[in-house]
């Protein structure tokens, strides 16, 4: 998973990071399931969702952004 954190994006390397050592252990298996499907978007998409340039289909991926907005202090 930690591999998966890695990030072409500096930032978004160091946010899934964090969030993976603070958060993912707490999360629910839905939860950790919507963590892993946002690892496998893009990182330019990713980007825009955590700055409320758009928002992702799926429920629990945007649950996932919410908390990362929140961790990370990220209003949008």
């Amino acid at each position: 998973m930690r591999w998966r954190c890695r990030r072409g994006i500096r930032e978004l390397d160091v946010l899934f990071g964090e969030f993976l050592n603070t958060e993912f252990a707490q999360l629910a298996m839905p939860e950790k399931q919507a963590f892993v499907r946002l690892l496998e978007v893009q990182d330019p998409i990713i980007m825009d969702w955590l700055f409320s340039r758009s928002s992702p289909d799926d429920a629990g991926v945007l649950a996932i952004i919410g908390k990362l907005q929140v961790q990370s202090g990220i209003t949008g």
